[in-house]
């Protein structure tokens, strides 16, 4: 049970990436020979996605004149940012007729190498407003924000306060349906809207295994790069293997 529809937040500015984003949008960067987002659609082709809503802001433009209306299979379909700074649940209430009842999203930055459609089948029979992809974490990667209970359920979900049981973190794609928009509709960081959700019990989990990759600073896209270089078949998702040691907390390596 593939998503009708994936929406990538591609808007951001890419400031911790320099001069290298000066002329250049964060999804258009070269990783491996390609640009990203080349990568990411190309993951989500493999997963059986045919439809994708693009938020884009910064040189937008460029990334529509590049990537076009269909690439790998996917329908490619582009929603330009409200003017100001929007936020992350901005863009997403601006590309809304665009997104439909229900939908999948997931950062311009990061590749996720996870089952999108049992994601959403997970999701769909959920009978939540949203749900959440998690990673146990316990300080690896970066810090925690999430408390699971033993059954599987987001207890807690929050960037600002740290509880003690935090032991797991926001993956970096999650399930949305278009009421979980309308729950705080002037609140501009999708964050707070999956707190709230998780708050009143309506945001569910999935369990992911392979840790995250991203290109949100110099080295984690070196580390990106590095590891998109031995991607099985190159088109395509990198074969199974064993992962890496993880990043030391506190050093780039997560996609919140």
């Amino acid at each position: 049970m593939s998503p009708p529809t994936v929406c990538i937040l591609a808007g951001g500015l890419g400031s911790r990436l320099g001069d290298a984003v000066r002329d250049t949008p964060k999804p258009l960067l070269p990783v491996a020979g390609r640009p990203f987002l080349d990568w990411q659609l190309a993951l989500l082709a493999a997963h059986g996605v045919r439809r994708v809503v693009l938020c884009v802001g910064y040189l937008g433009e460029r990334i529509e004149a590049v990537i076009g209306p269909r690439r790998h299979g996917i329908e490619i379909v582009y929603r330009f940012d409200p003017p100001g700074l929007a936020g992350t649940a901005g863009a997403l209430r601006g590309a809304r007729d665009a997104l439909g009842d229900a939908f999948q999203v997931l950062y311009g930055d990061t590749y996720l190498r996870i089952d999108y459609a049992a994601v959403w089948e997970r999701f769909a029979t959920s009978g939540r407003l949203g749900l959440m992809t998690v990673l146990r974490n316990a300080g690896a990667w970066d810090t925690s924000n999430v408390v699971l209970s033993d059954d599987g359920e987001i207890v807690v979900y929050d960037k600002e306060q740290r509880h003690p049981d935090m032991a797991w973190i926001d993956y970096g794609l999650g399930c949305l349906t278009a009421e979980a928009l309308d729950l705080l509709p002037g609140e501009p960081d999708l964050s707070v809207v999956y707190r709230e959700l998780a708050a009143r019990g309506q945001l569910a989990a999935y369990v992911a295994e392979h840790r995250f990759y991203e290109i949100g600073t110099p080295s984690a896209l070196a580390e990106t790069e590095r590891f998109l270089m031995r991607a099985d078949p190159p088109g395509g998702p990198p074969a199974p293997r064993s992962d890496p040691p993880p990043t030391p907390a506190g050093e780039p390596g997560s996609p919140t």
